[in-house]
C-alpha cells in the first residue's frame, strides 16, 4: 500500500513538473536584462525579455518580441538550451504514457507485475532524463545570457523551468526508488473465507 501511494505521488509530481517544463519552454520570460538600473532602462524604453525564441523590449504601455529566427547567427547557448528544452518536453510523452499504464486503477488483462514493474522503471528512467535536460538548460541559459548582458532578474518562464524540473526529478527519483519489487508490484490483493474452514470454499477477490 505504502509502495502503491508512493507511486502515485511520484506520477502527480513527474506530471505537474512535466506541464512547467513544457510551459517554460514556449514562452519568453526568461530573464529580464538592462544595461544600466531599471529605472534608467524604463525611461530610455531598454528594459528587455530574453527567451529561447525572441528578445522583447518591455517599454511603457508596449510589449514588443523580435523573434530569434535565424539560427545560423544565434549564440550556441540558445541553441543547445533549445534543443535540451525541446528534448525534455519531448521525453515527458512516452513516460507519462508509461507511468499512467502502471496505476493501481488501470488493468491491462492478466499481466504480470512484472511487466508493469519493468515499464514504471522505464518510465522514471525517462522522468529523470527529463529533469537533468531542464536543470541544465535553465541553469546554462542565464549564466551565459549574464556575460552578454547584464541581467537585473529572472522571468517567471526561468522560475516555472526550475520548479517543473525539480518536481520531475524528485517524482523520477520516486517512482525508481520506492515503487516496490518487481514480484509484488500492482499485487494488491486480499482473500476471505466464506465461513468454511474447508479450502474448496476460500475465496479470493483483487483490488
Amino acid at each position: 500500500m505504502v509502495a502503491t501511494c508512493l507511486h502515485l505521488a511520484g506520477f502527480i509530481c513527474s506530471f505537474v513538473g512535466w506541464i512547467g517544463v513544457v510551459v517554460a519552454t514556449a514562452t519568453n520570460d526568461w530573464v529580464v536584462t538592462c544595461g544600466y538600473t531599471i529605472t534608467t532602462c524604463r525611461k530610455m524604453d531598454e528594459l528587455g525579455s530574453k527567451g529561447l525564441w525572441a528578445d522583447c523590449v518591455m517599454a511603457t504601455g508596449l510589449y514588443h518580441c523580435k523573434p530569434l529566427v535565424d539560427i545560423l547567427i544565434l549564440p550556441g547557448y540558445v541553441q543547445a538550451c533549445r534543443a535540451l528544452m525541446i528534448a525534455a518536453s519531448v521525453l515527458g510523452l512516452p513516460a507519462i504514457f508509461l507511468l499512467i499504464t502502471v496505476l493501481p486503477c488501470i488493468r491491462m488483462g492478466h499481466e504480470p507485475g512484472a511487466a508493469k514493474y519493468r515499464r514504471s522503471q522505464l518510465g522514471g528512467i525517462l522522468i529523470i532524463l527529463l529533469a537533468m535536460c531542464g536543470v541544465v538548460a535553465t541553469i546554462w541559459f542565464p549564466v551565459c545570457a549574464h556575460r552578454e548582458t547584464t541581467i537585473m532578474s529572472f522571468g517567471y518562464s526561468l522560475y516555472t523551468g526550475w520548479i517543473g524540473s525539480a518536481l520531475c526529478l524528485f517524482g523520477g527519483c520516486v517512482i525508481v526508488c520506492c515503487s516496490g519489487d518487481a514480484q509484488t508490484f500492482g499485487e494488491n490483493r486480499f482473500y476471505y473465507g466464506s465461513g468454511s474452514s474447508s479450502p474448496t470454499h476460500a475465496k479470493s477477490a483483487h483490488v
